[in-house]
């Protein structure tokens, strides 16, 4: 926890040094889908700091439900990442962290926190991604993913899926013009689907 807590202070001093150079985004979309799952069953708000230094990039990556009724809390998460490029494949390590602000989060608990490793390459209008858990799942689940133009087809096991076994989790097309997007995905492990509609601010 000690070594969790000085990387934090860290990368906290490292922010606030060079925010005034830092990229500022920010994305609304209808509700929040990731690698067939969804998140908070609402619409959400989801903004990202990120910052560029040499062949390294160090950002946070949020996003927040936004409800009219009851907040499912399911849908906050407040995540920090490192990723560079070696060659054809980047490489990111993340930090996922779901807070619930019930006053229970225990950011310094490094038990609440999942980190994962993954690689992507990409191959003309292809793209492949491989990303594994490697603390905080027991299940040490894994995510594969293919990109081809409009469509993407992503395989989990472990905690993306019912069984725990490899299967397919989602299956999506989908379609950019401008600052606006949308996808339609199909989760075959769940039998459900959605339709996503995003704006980047």
């Amino acid at each position: 926890m000690k070594i969790y807590c000085l990387f934090l202070i860290k990368t906290c001093l490292m922010l606030s040094s060079i925010f005034a150079n830092t990229e500022i985004s920010v994305d609304i979309v209808s509700r929040y889908v990731w690698r067939g799952q969804d998140y908070g069953n609402a619409a959400a708000v989801q903004p990202n700091v990120q910052k560029n230094i040499g062949s390294f990039s160090l950002g946070a990556w949020g996003s927040w439900s936004v409800s009219p009724g009851p907040v499912d809390v399911s849908g906050n998460e407040c995540d920090l990442y490192i990723s560079t490029k070696i060659g054809p494949a980047s490489l990111v390590l993340t930090d996922y962290f779901f807070p619930s602000y019930n006053g229970s989060d225990s950011l310094f608990n490094f038990d609440k926190h999942t980190i994962e490793v993954s690689t992507a390459f990409n191959i003309k209008k292809a793209s492949l991604l491989f990303a594994s858990n490697i603390f905080g799942d027991d299940l040490k689940s894994i995510y594969l993913e293919y990109n081809y133009k409009m469509l993407t087809i992503g395989f989990g096991n472990g905690s993306y899926t019912v069984s725990g076994d490899l299967m397919p989790i989602s299956i999506g097309l989908n379609a950019k013009r401008d600052n606006l997007s949308a996808s339609y995905i199909i989760n075959p492990d769940s039998q459900t689907s959605f339709l996503v509609f995003g704006i980047n601010l």
